[in-house]
């Protein structure tokens, strides 16, 4: 326990109890270390946790495997073919945004290159291939007062390129490159942006829709909201109205969503027999010290202010009651008349409410929780009234935020199965970032993928979560948004020394594309499995 440490006095503690010297009665309270030590005296050393232990068994027969990008990332082409400017070309050409200064002018230049990234997709072996539509590419000003025929036919030519190599193109409406000038109206802030986001959902499901059957309306809600509205680190760039802006954006994007979805229910889904969905994206949520219940409830919060902030209201119809509490109370303590969180009409319920096909879920790492008192400020993080670490010893990335973490991408899967009624879940992203020198012999995001897949595979066999597929983010390094071309997730190098911008295969590749072939994990006790037979060899994609 802790101790008189000599000329230290009370200051340093050796213990495993902490001792409270202020109390005349000393109480031993155990430290984490305690709970640690009495694990590995009752398991007689450091047998492997269950959590960790490899599952061997296979996906359902018609899984759906997956790589992504998005638009501004990959294509370049910022001015082509009367392309409109969007807010990240304006916010990436504002100074010190972005690291290094980098920009998607160019980018990987897949704008020019559909048949080198399809040929890399053939190599990865994917069934599916998630990508997402430039808006002001399509529509310059954001309105379908003018349609860019240019832009439109890059999408075509892609997705005709896509099926003619038997992968089945997943498109995402609306990946974060809003219209400038729909910004320069108010953006996500003007209620407007519902009715533009319809027609302009009407006018892709209208061209494109007879060749796609899988959609998603919008990416991420959470960081468009909190990251580019509440701390402003990606386009627009704002962060003067932290307690309120992020959840009228917020508010905002979950009604365009609906429109859209009640648009291909009512208009497109009976001839084109596509499934749509949104994409909501979520870190899992520990309690820092697992015996404190102020750490139970923090971890909690913060899965309900994460995931439940978009979930709740498309699963169930309405914000949880735990964030509308919260944010009613300290709203009202604040001096304010009403909640910073804005509420819906009873017919807006009606709407939102069971707008989904199937549950698309971005997840990449697992933090820590702990209690935090911010007083009276009016902020998300306040209203979460949470702090969040990571455990020192999970693995790190090239993202500061990214720690491997894999037994949390199963609880979380769980999660969604309780909380929302077992949905069919797709998997949309999931992967790890590098930095610093390039070396194609990635062991490490081998391993996060080998470590998270098999997770899901447990969710799946041993949960009974309705999984259904698993994306790989991503298929390139491409322009990781204000971390510039700095943190690389691609299962593919992309040479920026070389004009021609050439897509090299990574070590991960062998790795992803032989669980692609095996559908899972074969059990190596039952020899070898013909699936291992097909590995690819690296080999260089030029133009």
């Amino acid at each position: 326990m802790d101790s008189f440490e000599w000329l230290s006095g009370y200051k340093v503690g050796f213990g495993l109890h902490h001792v409270d010297f202020t109390n005349p009665n000393r109480p031993r309270t155990p430290k984490y270390s305690a709970h640690f030590f009495y694990q590995v005296i009752k398991d007689n050393g450091f047998p492997t946790p269950d959590d960790e232990k490899q599952l061997y068994g296979h996906f359902r027969k018609d899984f759906m495997w997956s790589t992504a990008t998005a638009s501004y990332q990959i294509e370049g082409g910022w001015r082509a073919d009367g392309k409109g400017l969007s807010i990240w070309d304006k916010f990436a050409h504002t100074p010190l945004r972005v690291y290094n200064d980098d920009n998607g002018d160019i980018a990987c230049d897949s704008y020019n290159k559909v048949e080198e990234d399809v040929a890399i997709l053939k190599q990865l072996k994917v069934t599916h291939y998630r990508f997402s539509i430039s808006w002001p590419r399509v529509l310059p000003d954001g309105t379908t007062k003018h349609i860019n025929e240019a832009g439109l036919n890059y999408y075509h030519r892609l997705v005709d390129a896509l099926l003619a190599a038997n992968i089945q193109p997943h498109i995402t409406l609306y990946h974060w490159d809003l219209p400038q000038a729909l910004q320069d109206v108010g953006g996500w802030e003007n209620e407007t942006i519902i009715v533009k986001f319809r027609d302009y959902a009407d006018l892709i499901f209208s061209r494109l829709g007879h060749k796609v059957k899988f959609w998603i309306t919008i990416n991420e809600p959470y960081n468009i909201a909190n990251i580019g509205h509440g701390y402003g680190a990606a386009a627009p760039g704002i962060s003067f109205r932290p307690g309120t802006l992020p959840y009228i954006v917020g508010h905002n994007l979950l009604k365009a969503h609906a429109e859209a979805w009640h648009l291909y229910n009512d208009t497109y889904r009976a001839k084109q027999k596509g499934i749509i969905s949104i994409t909501i994206n979520s870190d899992w949520s520990e309690p820092r010290n697992p015996y404190k219940q102020e750490d139970i409830d923090a971890a909690r919060r913060v899965v309900q202010f994460y995931i439940g902030w978009f979930a709740h209201p498309v699963f169930n119809g309405d914000y949880s009651n735990m964030m509308k509490t919260i944010i009613r109370e300290r709203s009202l303590a604040a001096g304010l008349s009403k909640s910073r969180l804005p509420e819906f009409t009873p017919e807006e319920i009606k709407r939102i409410k069971g707008t989904y096909d199937y549950f698309g879920f971005n997840h990449y790492t697992t933090v820590l929780a702990f209690p935090v008192n911010y007083g009276n400020l009016q902020h998300y993080d306040a209203d979460r009234g949470a702090g969040t670490i990571a455990d020192r010893t999970w693995l790190d990335s090239g993202s500061s935020w990214l720690k491997v973490s894999p037994f949390g991408f199963r609880r979380i899967l769980n999660f969604i199965k309780k909380e929302y009624g077992n949905p069919r879940i797709i998997i949309t992203e999931n992967g790890m970032s590098e930095r610093g020198p390039i070396d194609l012999n990635d062991i490490h995001r081998s391993y996060y993928y080998e470590k998270y897949i098999n997770q899901v595979l447990k969710a799946y066999l041993l949960d009974n979560v309705d999984i259904r597929g698993y994306t790989a983010w991503s298929l390139m390094d491409n322009l990781e948004w204000a971390t510039g071309f700095s943190e690389r997730f691609g299962l593919f190098y992309v040479n920026r020394s070389d004009p021609k911008l050439p897509r090299v295969a990574k070590t991960s590749v062998a790795l992803y594309s032989t669980i692609i072939n095996c559908n899972g994990f074969p059990d190596p006790a039952m020899g070898p499995h013909e699936c291992l037979n097909s590995v690819p060899e690296r080999t260089l994609m030029n133009s």
